[in-house]
């Protein structure tokens, strides 16, 4: 029989835990650090939204270079129909971009990973989503944990970029490795310039590395799809300027779950769970949950 507390009352483990993953970050925020660079801490800080009388839960993930506060409209969205959300910080983000630097995938999959055991000790249903990068690690997520989430939500996930720069990414690192072992430092190109869709949440440079860092997550969950069984709902913009569209479409065909949904979104930016298009989105995902019964609580 379960053991898990009401949501009602979360009880002292999920105090902890979230306070665990406050000091994180903060700890994170002053050794990182970069006057004229780092945002607000509120903009990167973790946040977690109770929804009380709901055993349901969402795990959401934000995305590459960015923080926590670019999917709190998504997070009150949801929040407001009876769930419960946590949304992580992935590790080197809400800092700085030399913080970035120095992470990789297998780093963000922890974040999530702690996020998972937060909503754990106070909800029984739980679905995973994210945004971009987030959106990858959701499937990830998904994979890694078969039996551990109802659904699946996957917005942009970038199994193929557009971008001149992410497409020669591993050329350049492999290039900086080189200067690296030769003590060439100085010659190093370790950040591009990165054209933020919310500058006031986004770094406005990214580690080369990070480019790298993401398309060996997506080759990995690429593989893995089809072990995918769970509802699982797709959304892609139909004029992303920086992931390549048919990214959507390629991995809604080769999901293995039998109640999957796919849309487009039609808006011309990348940045589409904050802002004009997000209303496009939530309704999008309002209805997948409807249908799959994962709205409020089921007690």
């Amino acid at each position: 029989m379960s053991t898990v507390p009401s949501p009602a009352q979360p009880g002292r483990q999920t105090d902890l835990l979230l306070a665990e993953e406050l000091k994180l970050f903060l700890q994170d925020y002053e050794k990182n650090y970069k006057a004229g660079e780092s945002k607000p801490p509120d903009i990167g800080m973790p946040f977690f939204l109770r929804a009380p009388g709901s055993d349901t839960g969402v795990l959401l993930i934000h995305g590459l270079m960015a923080a926590p506060a670019e999917v709190r409209e998504w997070a009150e969205f949801l929040h407001a129909r009876g769930m419960t959300v946590y949304a992580p910080r992935l590790a080197g983000h809400g800092t700085s971009a030399k913080d970035l630097l120095v992470r990789d995938y297998s780093d963000w999959l922890n974040s999530v990973d702690r996020g998972h055991a937060i909503l754990k000790t106070c909800c029984r249903r739980i679905l995973v989503a994210g945004f971009s990068t987030g959106a990858g690690l959701a499937l990830q997520s998904a994979i890694g944990k078969p039996h551990d989430f109802e659904a699946v939500i996957a917005v942009s996930a970038p199994l193929r970029f557009k971008s001149f720069s992410s497409r020669f990414a591993e050329l350049l690192h492999g290039f900086n490795l080189c200067c690296s072992h030769v003590g060439l430092n100085r010659l190093a190109v370790e950040f591009v310039k990165n054209d933020a869709d919310n500058p006031h949440i986004n770094y406005l440079l990214c580690p080369v590395s990070s480019f790298v860092q993401v398309k060996k997550l997506m080759r990995s969950v690429r593989r893995r799809l089809p072990d995918i069984q769970i509802p699982a709902l797709i959304l892609q913009g139909r004029h992303d300027p920086k992931v390549a569209p048919e990214s959507g479409p390629a991995i809604f065909q080769r999901l293995g779950a039998h109640q999957k949904r796919f849309a487009w979104i039609d808006f011309n930016r990348h940045g589409i769970v904050l802002g004009p298009a997000a209303r496009e989105v939530f309704h999008e995902v309002e209805s997948f949950l409807n249908d799959c019964r994962l709205t409020g609580s089921s007690k």
